[in-house]
């Protein structure tokens, strides 16, 4: 008996709605609604705002959403979540106002919206983040529960432990703000980490940058992010790659083959892997740090054929007085930079 009462409790605290919740979707549930009045607040609803709610569940925060909104768009993968959603509003002022979409969130074509609030499936944390970034037309802002490590990566700085490709890229888009702390008891069932919410504000004109060139170089120098810049580029993988970029891009100028100059891309697909799962391999980012052993066959030796080519890499990093500085201390501005002189000298990174 005893035992059959411990398996009816642990059910119920599953349930809402007489629905049970499923784990293995990221389906928690904020439970808390003072949390909930504040998420909503942060975000700076205006009566005229068009809202986007990702994974609404049972509709605790939709319906303080509906409140200070025109209307809210919610997208929901589970169908049972979607009846939930229609009996509890069905026949209330609010129900002529809400829309709910059936579909992958990340396959869906997101409506037009001003403002975007969610508590994601901590899964898709990265590529949501870059399918919001690449929405035309560019929303006002977007307030996200992430996981906690993931959203402290968003916000990092340079010199940061958590600074990371994630932090660049993202940062290069939008303006990020962290907003408030949640730990996982206001959650139910609760998930094994605790979450943060924090603000993207999208930046609106975009820099002036190839994306692909973009994140070909913050690839490259996060990778080992904690080696000095000089070392990561005498690497002959390295020096063979970029010299394979710079002999096509001057055939390309002086018109030896038929193919044209890419266009930089107005979408975030080249970011699209910048985050992996969040419990391998630090969201993408290698970072052996300094006393990393380096295979022999892989450094650029003296005297090779690659030898003037790497003295002009060098001359470039010597140039922005980059050689010895390490990515993981370099603001976006000093990125830019980079990518400009290497760019000036005719080296490019895609």
């Amino acid at each position: 008996m005893a035992g059959g009462k411990i398996r009816k409790t642990h059910q119920r605290q599953h349930l809402q709605g007489g629905i049970p919740f499923e784990k293995s979707k990221g389906q928690h549930i904020l439970k808390n609604p003072m949390l909930v009045d504040t998420i909503v607040q942060k975000a700076g609803i205006k009566p005229t705002d068009v809202v986007l709610e990702i994974g609404p569940g049972t509709g605790n925060l939709t319906k303080k959403l509906l409140e200070v909104s025109k209307s809210v768009v919610a997208i929901e993968l589970d169908p049972r979540m979607i009846l939930e959603l229609n009996r509890r509003f069905q026949g209330t002022p609010y129900s002529n106002r809400l829309k709910v979409i059936q579909g992958d969130v990340l396959k869906a074509e997101l409506p037009y919206f001003d403002i975007c609030v969610a508590n994601i499936p901590y899964q898709i944390s990265s590529p949501l983040t870059f399918k919001l970034l690449s929405h035309r037309p560019v929303f006002r802002c977007a307030v996200i529960m992430f996981q906690r490590e993931f959203a402290m990566r968003l916000v990092a700085n340079p010199g940061d432990n958590l600074y990371c490709r994630l932090s660049v890229n993202t940062q290069l888009l939008a303006r990020i703000s962290h907003l408030l702390k949640i730990g996982r008891n206001n959650f139910k069932p609760p998930p094994k980490v605790d979450s943060s919410v924090v603000r993207i504000e999208p930046r609106s004109p975009l820099p002036p940058v190839s994306f692909k060139e973009w994140d070909g170089l913050i690839r490259l120098c996060f990778n080992r992010k904690n080696k000095t810049l000089g070392a990561i580029f005498k690497h002959k993988s390295v020096l063979s790659l970029l010299e394979k970029n710079y002999k096509t891009a001057r055939a390309l100028q002086q018109g030896q083959t038929g193919q044209a100059d890419e266009e930089p891309i107005d979408d975030m697909e080249v970011f699209a892997d910048t985050v992996e799962d969040p419990s391998a391999d630090m969201y993408g980012v290698r970072d052996e740090g300094d006393e990393m052993e380096v295979e022999e066959d892989d450094v650029m030796v003296e005297g090779s054929d690659m030898s003037d080519f790497k003295e002009m890499v060098m001359g470039v990093l010597k140039q922005g007085d980059f050689a010895e500085k390490r990515a993981s201390k370099l603001t976006q501005v000093e990125f830019l930079y980079l990518l400009s002189i290497f760019n000036k000298a005719g080296i490019h990174f895609a």
